[in-house]
């Protein structure tokens, strides 16, 4: 069976592309994706059949060889950096908490800020 690496795909249209590893291209369907699996990932590499099309080469059968490392993964910062952050992120909300506490909110900014710290802290969890 041949081999490749996605090029594209696009979930909410059901189709991509795989580029074989002697350079051409496949078109693949959402259809021909293994049991629970919704969508491809770029550089994600694979084995498939193929059969030739109207329009060139399709996948007909498809299986996962490997998934690529995800971004947020590889731009992980490092467990010092996380700890670091971690903590400051506690007095942050600490603070916070006593306000609320004696029955005050936040001003606008402040709680702009917290926001924007904690999506960006949350990134950091995902794997």
């Amino acid at each position: 069976m041949p081999t490749g690496k996605v090029r594209f795909y696009d979930a909410e249209k059901g189709f991509g592309f795989i580029v074989t590893d002697e350079g051409g291209d496949v078109y693949v369907r959402a259809s021909v994706l293994p049991p629970g699996v919704g969508t491809l990932k770029p550089g994600q590499r694979v084995e498939f059949g193929v059969a030739d099309g109207r329009r060139g080469e399709q996948a007909l059968s498809l299986t996962l060889i490997e998934a690529p490392e995800s971004l947020s993964k590889a731009q992980r910062k490092s467990t010092e950096q996380l700890t670091i952050i971690t903590e400051d992120l506690i007095k942050l909300l600490d603070s916070m908490g006593s306000k609320y506490r004696r029955g005050q909110y936040p001003d606008s900014k402040q709680a702009e800020k917290v926001a924007h710290m904690l999506r960006g802290f949350a990134a950091e969890l995902e794997l």
